[in-house]
């Protein structure tokens, strides 16, 4: 097969939303929806490599549980009750690979490295899991991501090749999630679990045509395993095709919980009930270029222009803006936190198994990671922590001139395999180099340093058929805005 030949077509073609309704409505089992998911998976997942655990039985225990729930219900107005309390009734997910948040004492963790061959253990369901759970979700299985979760793309050792893109399989999935993209983008799933400390939601939304949301800082759930990863730069959601399925997994998911270093931003009562009320006339900053002013890739630039045009002709005033700042400002201090948490996570794994890691264990960026974060002082990671903090005064005084930040995803369309494989022996210029991550990268970091939620929507195609997504931040809390403004686009787009 080729790397453009059509995949084979997935079971269910529409978004979680209407899978879990057809589900309740009888079309249907949760036993049955999953049976023919894991089908799908063997189908296409030989292809992509998005997939890196199975667990049917896991699977299949939900599943039977909802559908005795649905079968004891007498009526329609027991079913539509169900419904609402389980949204995503019966909806088969993959979790990521990374992350203690998605913690499932059945499906352990490989964290993309050959440190896990068997998979880390799980001594207890993270918050969010229980809040997958509660809403109707079927977690079955893991989402590849590269080790670590450290690269924007997924083409980890430890899972034997690389996570391809459905659209070119000649061409990266993005990452961190990039098994979590690959495998919405094909079908194999209508949802996957992502998340997201320098990009890793927004850029396989980019990459495989998605809507990716980073939520604000403090609105998803991180324990109880932790508090905060990587300084804080983390969260979690989703990856999705519709804009009603990133509200409604908020409406399951988002919201404080005992114990948080963060305190939850202010959110409505219902998500999903909230994305009719369209904005208008909203100030709109577009940056279509690099901070610094170097040009972006001529094919995601024009897909960038579309889009402010099209925000344009929705009643919104976009122009030109800039920032005061350059973009190694926030990728560096980024860097340093990522490379701090991974030699932490190393001492930790060291004292729990009683030896060190060791070179050979992980791939060369990974330990150069940590021995960069090794070399550096206290008041280095302090000095970090501060810059966080400036940007996002800096961010402050942008928004009260616009109440957005309109700018590509990615620089450029999806980057061909190979290219950022995580051979490379040194960290800093890895992601800091001429040819480092930051010219494929450099805007996604910004919200991660700040806090602040932003969104990736598939706005276009290159020239070879590749998605290319446009990205919109806001001010600390100002998640609705965005999906409101990104449920305003998708209808118009609908429309013609």
């Amino acid at each position: 097969m080729s790397d453009t030949a059509p995949l084979p077509r997935p079971w269910f073609n529409g978004d979680a939303s209407a899978l879990a309704a057809a589900i309740v409505r009888g079309e249907f089992s949760a036993v049955q929806a999953l049976q023919r998911t894991l089908d799908d998976v063997a189908v296409l997942d030989p292809a992509l490599n998005a997939v890196c655990l199975l667990n049917a039985e896991v699977g299949l225990a939900q599943a039977t549980a909802l559908d005795a729930e649905l079968a004891a219900c007498s009526g329609d107005a027991e079913r539509d009750a169900l419904h609402r309390s389980r949204p995503f009734f019966g909806v088969p997910l993959l979790l990521k690979d990374v992350g203690p948040a998605t913690a499932h004492r059945g499906l352990p963790s490989r964290m993309g490295s050959r440190l896990f061959p068997e998979g880390m253990p799980w001594p207890v369901d993270g918050t969010l899991t229980q809040r997958y759970l509660a809403a109707g979700f079927v977690p079955f299985g893991r989402s590849t991501s590269p080790e670590m979760g450290m690269s924007a793309t997924t083409e980890a050792v430890a899972y034997g090749g690389p996570t391809r893109n459905p659209w070119h399989r000649g061409h990266s999935a993005g990452g961190s999630s990039g098994g979590a993209g690959a495998a919405t983008a094909s079908g194999m799933v209508t949802i996957a679990h992502a998340n997201d400390g320098a990009g890793s939601i927004r850029i396989p939304a980019s990459a495989c045509g998605l809507i990716g949301l980073k939520p604000s800082r403090g609105l998803m759930p991180t324990g109880p395993l932790a508090g905060e990863g990587w300084g804080g730069l983390t969260t979690d959601h989703m990856l999705t095709r519709s804009v009603r399925d990133c509200a409604r997994a908020l409406d399951a998911s988002a919201g404080g919980e005992p114990g948080a270093p963060y305190a939850a931003p202010e959110a409505p009562a219902s998500w999903v009930d909230e994305l009719g009320d369209s904005p208008r006339g909203l100030r709109i900053g577009l940056v279509n270029h690099f901070f610094e002013g170097d040009p972006v890739h001529p094919e995601v630039a024009a897909v960038t222009q579309a889009f402010a045009e099209q925000l344009q002709r929705l009643g919104h005033h976009v122009e030109p803006a800039r920032v005061d700042f350059g973009t190694l400002e926030t990728v560096r201090p980024v860097m340093l936190a990522v490379a701090t948490g991974t030699a932490l996570f190393f001492d930790q794994l060291a004292t729990t198994r009683g030896r060190a890691v060791e070179t050979g264990e992980v791939e060369p960026v990974v330990w150069s990671a940590a021995g960069y974060a090794r070399g550096l002082k206290a008041t280095d990671y302090m000095a970090a922590v501060n810059t966080f903090h400036r940007l996002g005064r800096q961010m402050a005084a942008f928004h009260q001139r616009h109440d957005l930040l309109l700018t590509p995803t990615l620089a450029e369309p999806p980057a061909p395999l190979g290219r950022y494989t995580m051979d490379h022996p040194d960290y800093l210029a890895y992601r800091a180099g001429p040819e480092g991550l930051w010219r494929y990268s450099p805007f996604c970091p910004l919200a991660n340093a700040t806090g602040a939620p932003a969104i990736s929507l598939p706005a276009g195609f290159s020239r070879g058929g590749l998605p290319i997504g446009v990205m919109l931040a806001a001010e600390h809390g100002q998640d609705l805005l965005l999906l409101r403004v990104a449920a305003q686009w998708e209808a118009a787009r609908a429309a013609g």
